[in-house]
């Protein structure tokens, strides 16, 4: 059996077919077993961009 996903506003357990909690009519998490390699994945690019962002404003920016 599969466990219930909760709604991230109210805490109430739903059927785990279901789209849209029952109790407040908010949309569930989609594929919540995947939400940590997602994040760690998008943290990855944000750092990614990060970095060549600083490179480029190291040789754009004017020194004196």
């Amino acid at each position: 059996m599969s466990a219930m996903p909760l709604c991230l506003y109210c805490q109430h357990a739903n059927p785990s077919q279901e789209t849209e909690c029952h109790q407040c009519g908010m949309p569930l998490p989609a594929l919540a077993e995947h939400a940590g390699e997602r994040r760690q994945r998008r943290f990855m690019w944000f750092c990614v961009g990060l970095t060549v962002f600083c490179v480029v404003m190291f040789f754009w920016l004017p020194r004196s």
